[in-house]
């Protein structure tokens, strides 16, 4: 019988960690105007992108940047055995639009914001398991097609609140391979569905941070690593009230990343751009993995990468009816060994 690739309670070893043999990055002018645009490989002029709607932009997003991250590698889409990707809309038809047209073989992911970190957790299942050869995991989000779905119309102008957060317009796609070079994805732990009861919808960083808290622990009691075994552990996007927030809650359970913690929410945009708390969206994390994190990565100026995208899982209805807000969280662990 074969030996289970499991520790721990949650946690996944790769026994043959995959490369992340390529990545690209596509982000809206919001975005492009932040501190990290040399980072990124394409900037939007606008956020409609010579489409006819929101949220066709966004699956053209999606489509072209998984075709930018094959072609970095002289590659076209009918050379990918498998697209694993995911985005916030209904029947998340931004992603399943764009694999119409790349027509690659696919799986469609929901996680919210946490689906860039479930991808890829369930890409490097994939190809350690000897299932396929190369897999590409990508994940995009669109301010205003998300505007339009979760929150107020846009023309209405409705004021935010400080914990608000803003939903990046950003792609982010990867590369995984068998055989290859590159930074290698070593660890993966899956995390569970947290509710602390929040129902604030203006207030999800404050919802997904318990979950990240829970999800980090989880990864260093399941491998016995300690928070400074990483050069970085980067969440997805609590955002300012979140990640601190989530700060406290290390704390309590006896961690301390501090100062190698970070959140991608955080990072995307610099003070004076308007974004309250911060970013949000599959894109937020997306974007700054295959951007400024991966490019540095490779620059060898971060070797040890902890990358824990987190998700809101609620909906509209559900927040019409009451519901509670809960948190997800996904860790992976992007080393160059």
């Amino acid at each position: 019988m074969v030996a289970l690739k499991k520790m721990g309670l949650q946690t996944l070893v790769f026994a043959e960690p995959p490369y992340i043999a390529s990545w690209a990055s596509m982000v809206g002018p919001k975005e492009g105007e932040g501190p990290w645009a040399k980072d990124f490989d394409w900037i939007m002029e606008d956020y409609l992108f010579a489409e006819a709607s929101w949220e066709k932009a966004e699956s053209k997003m999606l489509r072209e940047t998984v075709k930018l991250a094959l072609s970095k590698m002289k590659l076209e889409p009918k050379d990918a055995e498998l697209l694993l990707a995911g985005d916030l809309l209904n029947q998340i038809i931004s992603s399943s639009f764009a694999a119409r047209e790349v027509s690659i073989p696919f799986l469609g992911l929901y996680g919210a914001c946490s689906t860039m970190a479930e991808s890829l957790l369930i890409g490097s299942m994939l190809v350690d398991g000897g299932f396929f050869e190369r897999v590409v995991t990508a994940a995009s989000s669109h301010h205003y097609t998300a505007e339009r779905q979760f929150r107020f119309p846009t023309e209405q102008g409705v004021q935010k609140v400080p914990s608000s957060q803003w939903t990046a317009t950003a792609a982010g796609a990867l590369v995984l391979q068998k055989a290859g070079v590159g930074p290698r994805v070593t660890y993966a732990t899956v995390g569970k569905v947290i509710d602390m009861g929040q129902t604030d919808a203006a207030n999800m960083g404050a919802a997904m941070a318990p979950a990240a808290a829970d999800t980090i622990k989880t990864h260093f009691q399941d491998t016995g690593r300690v928070p400074d075994y990483y050069d970085l552990i980067v969440t997805g996007d609590l955002g300012a009230v979140g990640m601190a927030l989530a700060g406290e809650l290390f704390v309590k359970e006896g961690l301390v990343p501090s100062p190698n913690y970070s959140d991608c929410g955080v990072l995307l945009y610099d003070g004076l751009q308007g974004v309250d708390s911060g970013g949000s969206g599959c894109g937020c994390s997306g974007c700054m993995l295959a951007g400024p994190l991966l490019r540095k990565i490779k620059s060898g100026e971060i070797n040890r990468l902890l990358f824990v995208a987190t998700g809101a899982l609620m909906s509209p209805t559900s927040s019409f009816q009451g519901e509670s807000i809960p948190g997800i969280a996904h860790a992976v662990a992007i080393e160059n060994i």
